[in-house]
This record gives structure tokens, sequence and C-alpha cells, in this order.
């Protein structure tokens, strides 16, 4: 990575990071892009070049988590099915982080704010072409095969689904349950 790039990401980061101290010690609404702006030392435009919403600010790590969603497809171990592989990637990203302060107060500040709870779900559906292509090519069915955009759909549902739930890594079981083995077998439990 050159000078300039690695400035450019410096700066990226500077502006996540400011945004996510000001926002969880004020709360999403409180805290103006020219907030952002100052904490960071940057002008507001500067912020629009990096993101292209205040919500963005907290979900820049979105083209990390599509590549992960189609390794999880591509690279699970011989005989995993697929759901299951979802099921395993889907439980340790729900558990990411538990017991940890930071992150529980991250949550609750996307829980508790309606566009962000509303943003993220947005932002995490958007991976569902590219999971329903890896799970296409990964059963040799053609790319728009109904029955692998069923199963993108329905696996990265989950998480809202799971979300807010008593058991939370019981749903996501459930979920998963009805997605292998239909619904007789999830019947059955």
């Amino acid at each position: 990575m050159g000078r300039r790039e690695r400035k450019k990401a410096a700066t990226r980061q500077a502006l996540a990071d400011a945004a996510l101290r000001l926002f969880l010690d004020r709360g999403f609404d409180q805290v103006s892009v020219r907030d952002i702006a100052e904490a960071a030392d940057v002008s507001t435009t500067t912020v629009f070049k990096h993101f292209p919403s205040k919500e963005a600010l907290l979900f820049d790590l979105d083209s990390d988590r599509e590549t992960a969603l189609i390794a999880v497809v591509r690279d699970r171990p011989e005989g995993m099915s697929i759901p299951g592989a979802l099921r395993e990637h889907t439980l340790r990203t729900h558990s990411e982080g538990a017991g940890d302060p930071e992150m529980a107060r991250f949550v609750e500040l996307t829980q508790s704010t309606p566009a962000l709870r509303e943003y993220g779900r947005r932002m995490w559906m958007r991976h569902e072409a590219a999971l329903s292509a890896a799970i296409a090519e990964a059963t040799g069915a053609p790319e728009d095969d109904p029955g692998c955009a069923a199963l993108a759909h329905f696996a990265l549902e989950t998480v809202s689904f799971a979300r807010g739930r008593a058991d939370a890594r019981q749903a996501i079981e459930a979920a998963f349950a009805l997605l292998e083995h239909g619904w007789p077998a999830a019947g059955q439990r």
C-alpha cells in the first residue's frame, strides 16, 4: 500500500473511531457529522468522501463480512452441509464479543436507535446476492436458482430473527434446523 492509500485508510479509521466514541458517549441522534469531522480534525466534506452517510460510519467492515460469508460456503469442511456451515458461522459471529462491555454498548446503540437498526439490517441483507451465487456455485445450480436464493435469504435473516430473544442461540439453531431438514424435522423437536 502506497503512502496515499495509507493516509486515506488512516483518515477513514480516525473517522470511524471518532464516530463510535461520540455515538457511545452521546447517542447517535445527538451527534452531527460536523461533530465527527471536528473530532477527527477533518472537514465535513472529507467525512462524506469516505462514508456515504452518518449511519455508514458504524458499519465500515461490510465488505469483510461478505468475504467471510462466501468463504464459509466455499471453504466448509468436507461433508459439512451449506446450512450447517452457515449455522456455525452465525453462531460464532453472534457469540463474538460476548462479555466485552464495549461490544455490548455497540450492540445496545445499534439496536436502540431505529435508524441504525434498519441501516444495519439493510447492510447485512445486501450480502444475499453474493451468498446466493456462492451457494449456487458450490452446488452446481444455476446462478439464479430460487432455492439457493431462498437459503441465502433465510440464513441471513436468522440474525434478525434471533435478536432480542431470550435464548438467541436456541433461535438460531431452530432456524437452521428448519433450513437443513425442513418442517417435519423442526416440528419433532
